[in-house]
C-alpha cells in the first residue's frame, strides 16, 4: 500500500473514530440523534472523514495546490453522454434486483428522488473524494483491479460499522452482513466508473443517485437480495471494464 493510501486511511479512521465514537458513547448513555440534535455535528463530521482526509493528504503530498484545485479534481463535470449513461445504468442495476428479490414499499414520487440527489452531496456522496479519488486508484498501482476493489470493499464496510451502534441513524437495527453485500456491489459499480471514465465526479453522482433512490424505493434489506444484486453487478461491471479496454467510453 502506498504512503498516500496509508495516510488517507489513518486520517479517515482517526476522524471517524473520534466523531462516531462520540456518538456511540452518547448512545450507550441514552442520547439519540433524534432527540439531541447537537450530535449531528460529530455524526456529519464522521461521515465526511474520507472527504476531509482526502484534502489533507493530497495537499500534504503535493497532489493538489490548494482547496480550489482539489474541488476542480473532484467536480470534473465534463464527460460525454456515454459516461453519464453508464452512471444511470449502474444505478438501475444496483436498485432493481434488490426490489425484485427483496421487495420494496413505494415511497415518494420519482421527482422527489431527483430533487434529493443534490442533497446527498451533504451526506454520503462526497465520500468518493476519498475512496475512489485516492484509495481505489492507489491500490490498483500495486494490486490487480478485482483484488483492489475487494480490499476497498472490506475497508469501506468496516468504516461503516459504528453506524450500526448509534441510536437514531438509518443503519441501526439492520443486518451488517446484508449491508456488506450492498457495499460489495456498490464498490464494483464505483470502481468500474473510476476505471472507465477516470472521474471522481461521476462516482460522487452514482453514490448520490443510489442514496436518493431510497426516497422512492424503500427496499426490504435482505442478505439474499443484496447478494443477488452484488453478483449481477460484479458480472456486468467486469464485462464493462473488459470492453472498455478496447473502446474508450469517457
Amino acid at each position: 500500500m502506498s504512503k498516500v493510501s496509508k495516510q488517507f486511511l489513518i486520517y479517515t479512521f482517526i476522524i471517524m473514530g473520534i466523531c462516531w465514537g462520540t456518538c456511540m458513547i452518547c448512545s450507550l448513555n441514552g442520547l439519540s440523534l433524534q432527540n439531541n440534535y447537537f450530535l449531528y455535528i460529530p455524526y456529519m463530521l464522521g461521515g465526511w472523514s474520507p472527504t476531509i482526509a482526502s484534502y489533507i493528504v493530497l495537499k500534504k503530498n503535493g497532489r493538489v495546490e490548494n482547496f480550489k484545485d482539489w474541488l476542480k479534481n473532484v467536480f470534473d463535470f465534463k464527460h460525454g453522454l456515454k459516461a453519464y449513461l453508464l452512471v444511470i445504468l449502474l444505478a438501475v442495476v444496483y436498485v432493481f434486483p434488490q426490489c425484485i428479490v427483496s421487495g420494496y414499499e413505494k415511497g415518494e414520487p420519482i421527482y422527489i428522488m431527483i430533487l434529493a440527489i443534490p442533497l446527498m452531496l451533504l451526506g454520503e456522496g462526497l465520500e468518493e473524494a476519498g475512496w475512489r479519488y485516492i484509495l481505489q486508484p492507489e491500490l490498483e498501482e500495486k494490486c490487480p483491479y478485482v483484488l483492489s476493489t475487494i480490499i476497498v470493499t472490506i475497508i469501506w464496510w468496516l468504516w461503516h460499522f459504528p453506524l450500526f451502534h448509534i441510536d437514531g441513524v438509518g443503519q441501526q437495527g439492520h443486518s451488517y452482513i446484508a449491508f456488506g453485500l450492498g457495499v460489495l456491489g456498490m464498490a464494483f459499480a464505483l470502481a468500474c466508473i473510476r476505471k472507465c471514465t477516470n472521474s471522481v465526479w461521476l462516482c460522487v453522482l452514482l453514490h448520490c443517485i443510489v442514496n436518493a433512490s431510497g426516497a422512492s424505493f424503500k427496499i426490504n434489506d435482505t442478505v439474499i437480495g443484496n447478494a443477488v444484486m452484488a453478483g449481477i453487478m460484479i458480472v456486468i461491471t467486469l464485462a464493462i471494464v473488459y470492453l472498455n479496454d478496447k473502446k474508450d467510453i469517457r
